[in-house]
């Protein structure tokens, strides 16, 4: 696809013929529902374009089909990405992220209990080491199992089978899907911190399709943006009276050795930008025009600098030692 033009202008020169906007996603239902939520945000704002979504099974299958022009873009979850993005790709959007937490859903049995109430030795289900670390070391007296799948598997392993307990899955996920009276504990940041970039979507695009960015760059929410940059393992970030705080922890897998700190910086948190386009605005894979570089460096340069003091104090023998084990497995 040209990078060159404007989308809308495009759009009504080509008129009768609508311009096709090719947007790519996984193929679970999940994503669908997430995609299908930007995709309507689009539209709304560009009406004169027409959007076809393909779904694609996995996340480089997703961007070889955009390194080959069959899709304009690709809706992700942010987590789900690597942290450095291949050459000649950016997020062109980070969009306004939902409730980051983590929410337990219960074995029919155990409705109105909380993990503190389950009985000894109860299984408690999860597809993260994160989670599973964070837990361990709060409530010992549970175990807990690693378990893989969608939403829709993962409920119906617990309803039917008796292995499980508990599961634990993303707040925001179980709203999404129309689930959320299956949540029966909300986990806050003082029993689970969550993932980076935990329940934010990001669009991803060719670093060459102007167009493209400047169609979704406005889809950017500069609070989401700013709480998501480079920081360790797990977080609980939060925005107040012009501070950007930031908790960032790490934890062996049994939970025993865990390692904490919170930094902050000053930042400001611009409604739009407000000095003009940047020549080089694309900041740990982010491409964010209409938001000005100060902010995006100030988050970035916090995430970096309690990463360090982190590794400075011992974490990375922790994470080595974790590493080790979790592939031994």
């Amino acid at each position: 696809m040209s990078g060159n033009g404007n989308v809308a202008s495009t759009a009504e020169e080509d008129s009768p013929k609508m311009r096709v906007i090719r947007v790519g996603t996984r193929k679970s239902q999940l994503a669908r529902i997430q995609t299908n939520s930007v995709v309507a945000m689009m539209k709304a704002l560009y009406p004169g374009l027409r959007f076809e979504i393909i779904a694609i099974l996995f996340t480089k299958e997703r961007e070889h089909a955009l390194e080959r022009n069959e899709v304009d873009l690709v809706v992700h979850s942010l987590k789900d990405l690597p942290m450095v993005l291949p050459p000649g790709f950016t997020i062109g959007a980070v969009c306004k992220r939902e409730s980051p937490y983590d929410a337990v859903v219960f074995h029919p049995e155990f409705v109105g209990k909380t993990l503190e109430t389950l009985p000894e030795k109860s299984v408690v289900g999860t597809s993260s080491l994160r989670r599973a670390a964070q837990l361990q070391r709060k409530f010992p007296h549970l175990e807990f199992k690693s378990v893989w799948g969608n939403l829709n598997t993962w409920l119906q392993k617990l309803d039917e089978l008796q292995e499980l307990s508990a599961i634990i899955l993303v707040a925001a996920g179980l709203q999404r899907m129309g689930w959320q009276n299956r949540v029966g504990q909300i986990l806050h940041p003082e029993e689970c911190m969550y993932a980076v970039g935990q329940r934010a979507l990001g669009v991803e695009v060719r670093v060459k399709d102007q167009d493209i960015l400047d169609l979704v760059g406005v889809f950017h929410y500069p609070e989401t943006l700013l709480r998501g940059c480079s920081v360790p393992v797990a977080v609980h970030t939060a925005i107040k009276d012009g501070q950007l705080y930031s908790t960032g922890g790490v934890w062996s897998l049994n939970g025993a050795e865990t390692m904490q700190d919170t930094m902050q910086t000053t930042i400001h948190v611009p409604v739009q930008h407000e000095d003009g386009p940047e020549d080089d605005p694309q900041l740990v894979g982010i491409t964010a025009h209409n938001i000005p570089r100060q902010p995006q460096l100030a988050a970035e340069n916090l995430g970096i600098s309690l990463a360090t003091l982190l590794l400075n104090k011992g974490a990375k023998n922790i994470l080595d030692v974790a590493w080790q084990l979790s592939e031994a497995h």
